[in-house]
């Protein structure tokens, strides 16, 4: 008796540790994946939370003094050697970093002509700066830095480079009658286009385009010019794109574009009014990649203007403005200086205030007042990471934190026009070819592309997998069930890359096509399982007894088979007989709607395949689960089988079923390789059944490994599996919360 009450007293007390062991695994395994949930959540905040800072702007101690007329300054990329230039041709480079910060380093003359009447610079990423001569020869100066590592010491040597020889371009006059006041260049391989105005007041542009003498080996230069006579009134500035194929002349009280791809046949593209009553035009530049032109009025307003393609065709539009934030009265623009690759800018007044702004996410990045005042001249460095301003007597260089200015919390969820666009429009394009895109980072299209890869998806897998589940659990012979469950489960083991790419290289040609097909087995299949399902209901007893309860599904198998056949056989006739012979064409002709190989109805079937399992399985357990008491009692008090089945069936087993539905909707929201390779991948905004879309998990998966690691477009790829984090998030809370609100309303069934 003893050894048996110690063998129940031993075994008790290892049930209660194996069931406290049991208890605190759960809930440290619980603890566990909840931290890691938020380890996920605060690292993804993490790396986000920086393209949210804003700019910040902070001066270097040593300011360099300078004695001379400097009429342009410069910075090189590693920020330690600025230079100055004067008229005369001289070259001045100042060490602007470390402990010998503000003394010169060296003083290199540039071999300019004696006679200079004209000085002006290139575009800022061109580093270009030109000399006109009283006999029109433009000589072109490029200040530059040789690095050499002796005593693996890297050292930067000064050197002033000349594109087109010391001696100049030659002359592009004729006969010297007139000099020129003032003039505009810019620089393609061997093509030089010059904007110039001569003392009569005419304007005037050439393009000369040099090559080599074979023979010789010197180059040999055609001249191309045309005279502008139909640019009236005050020349307040000249400007030109740096492939030389737009000039701007804005005049006191317009603005003229014109053509200027072929240097004899300038052609005037557009003719705007820009003056505003009661201010004067103060300052004009071009913005980076030459698509934009900016206007500065004596009231700090400053007005972007660019190309647009509208109603009546193409025009150049006032499209957002700007206002200058001073402390002081005199808000007048002097100057705008634009970045080297970005839409960033920075307006200055007299009194040396400067705003910096973003033109494209229209944010007024930092304020601030300069250390000097009269400001001459202002030059970001190639990286944007500082900027040096001429002044007074003295040139400060500036140390400028402005990684991300085209990130703004409305340039990632509200409309943006982008230089180009008709209109402002929701766009997703993070790269290209050239250096003069604009990244545009819209998370509406991919987010919109989540969502709708995910409804469609579900409108072809909740129906079937409910359904399936619903007959399964309740109406199946038990022996069927057997066979049945177990195959639908296994289809969840298919990896999705598989289903992707039977989707995308199989399924989606054939449907292209027999797309009539696809349309007929919708109407007939439906219509041939009523009809089935009519006869089956009025043939006799004794034949309908034949056949096992629970079997009745296996006569469909045939049905659908022959449907699907018949469909496909009857194609090319109902494409010939409706579409013209090619329902592609027809569709995009006469309809007038796009379509993509790879669209909306591809990942529908593919990814709802995908979907169905999960909604099965789950919703099968839950009407399976359902006592039997329940349905048998229902039956006894006279309820039909269906009426038991809608009535208290699905309403004990609806907390599962929904469960299901909600279970199926996040792996369809998170899913990647299936829309991945089965659309087209176009972050575009339409409902269309016929065209793709891009979702947030795929271009995560597509742009992540081109990415720069810190960069906006790396950062943004971040928010954007935060924002997807955040779906799942906000599906599965909702779905937990009208889970225990059935299971509490149906609980006393």
């Amino acid at each position: 008796m003893s050894q048996t009450l110690d063998n129940a007293l031993k075994t008790e007390s290892t049930r209660l540790f194996k069931d406290k062991a049991a208890k605190y695994g759960v809930m440290t395994g619980g603890i566990l994946v909840l931290c890691a949930l938020l380890l996920i959540f605060f690292y993804l905040l993490y790396v986000v939370q920086p393209v949210f800072n804003s700019a910040h702007v902070e001066a270097r101690p040593a300011t360099t003094a300078v004695d001379k007329s400097y009429f342009a300054v410069g910075i090189e990329e590693q920020t330690e050697i600025s230079f100055a230039l004067t008229k005369s041709g001289l070259v001045d480079f100042f060490n602007v970093k470390g402990e010998s910060a503000g003394t010169q380093l060296d003083s290199i003359q540039a071999s300019v002509p004696q006679n200079v009447v004209a000085v002006a610079n290139s575009a800022p990423h061109q580093g270009l700066f030109g000399y006109m001569s009283d006999d029109a020869e433009l000589t072109i100066v490029k200040p530059m830095f040789k690095i050499d590592f002796k005593d693996n010491q890297r050292t930067l040597s000064p050197r002033v480079n000349y594109p087109f020889g010391e001696e100049g371009l030659p002359s592009l006059f004729e006969s010297q009658d007139e000099t020129i006041t003032r003039f505009a260049f810019a620089v393609e391989e061997s093509v030089v286009s010059v904007l110039y105005q001569l003392s009569n007041g005419s304007l005037h542009f050439a393009k000369l385009e040099g090559e080599e003498n074979f023979m010789t080996e010197e180059i040999e230069w055609e001249i191309e010019k045309s005279e502008l006579d139909f640019v009236k009134g005050e020349i307040k500035n000249l400007l030109i794109s740096p492939d030389g194929s737009r000039t701007f002349v804005v005049t006191k009280h317009e603005l003229y574009v014109i053509n200027t791809r072929y240097g004899s046949e300038a052609e005037l593209l557009y003719n705007n009014k820009i003056s505003r009553k009661g201010v004067d035009l103060t300052a004009s530049n071009l913005l980076a990649g030459a698509n934009s032109l900016m206007l500065a009025y004596s009231d700090g307003v400053i007005n972007q203007w660019f190309e647009s393609n509208g109603a009546d065709g193409r025009d150049f539009v006032l499209v957002r403005k700007f206002e200058m934030q001073t402390n002081n009265a005199d808000k007048a623009v002097t100057a705008i200086y634009p970045e080297f690759y970005r839409r960033t800018f920075i307006a200055a007044t007299q009194s040396g205030e400067v705003n910096l702004f973003h033109t494209t996410s229209e944010a007024e990045l930092w304020e601030g007042q300069l250390n000097t005042e009269n400001v001459t001249d202002i030059r970001f460095s190639p990286r944007a990471n500082t900027f040096v301003v001429l002044g007074q007597n003295a040139i400060q260089v500036n140390n400028i934190e402005n990684e991300h200015p085209e990130v703004t919390w409305s340039g990632l969820w509200q409309e943006v026009w982008y230089e180009g666009y008709p209109e402002p429009d929701y766009i997703w394009q993070s790269s290209s070819a050239s250096d003069d895109f604009e990244s545009k980072f819209s998370l509406v299209p991919i987010s919109f592309g989540t969502l709708k890869a995910a409804a469609y998806a579900m409108l072809f897998a909740v129906p079937i997998g409910l359904a399936a589940a619903v007959y399964t659990a309740y109406f199946m012979a038990p022996s069927v069930r057997k066979v049945v469950k177990p195959t639908v489960e296994i289809m969840e083991a298919l990896p999705t890359v598989i289903l992707g790419f039977l989707a995308g290289l199989w399924l989606a040609p054939i449907i292209e096509e027999k797309l009539p097909a696809v349309i007929l087995i919708l109407i007939l299949l439906p219509l041939a399982i009523f009809i089935a399902a009519f006869v089956w209901h009025n043939i006799p007893k004794n034949i309908k007894n034949r056949v096992p309860a629970g079997w009745d599904s296996i006569i469909l198998i045939p049905i659908v088979a022959i449907v699907g056949y018949v469909s496909f056989a009857m194609s090319p006739w109902v494409e010939e007989i409706l579409f013209d012979g090619n329902t592609r064409l027809y569709i995009t002709n006469e309809l007038g709607i796009t379509f993509d190989q790879r669209n909306s109805l591809i990942v529908g079937i593919a990814m709802g395949f995908a979907v169905i399992p999960t909604i099965f399985s789950i919703a099968e357990d839950a009407v399976f689960s359902v006592p039997k008491a329940l349905s048998s009692g229902s039956l006894a008090l006279g309820a039909t089988q269906w009426q038991t089945l809608t009535k208290v069936v699905l309403l004990t087993a609806s907390p599962g079923i929904f469960s299901a539905v909600m279970m199926g909707l996040g792996r369809a929201v998170g899913e990647t390789m299936i829309v991945l390779m089965a659309t087209g991948n176009t972050p575009i905004m339409d409902w269309s059944i016929f065209e793709g879309m891009r979702t947030l998990s795929a271009n995560i998966a597509v742009e992540m490994p081109e990415s720069e690691v810190g960069s906006s477009h790396y950062r943004i790829l971040f928010l954007a599996a935060f924002v997807l984090f955040i779906f799942t998030f906000v599906f599965n809370t909702i779905a937990e919360f009208v889970r225990q609100r059935l299971r509490e309303k149906y609980s006393s069934l």
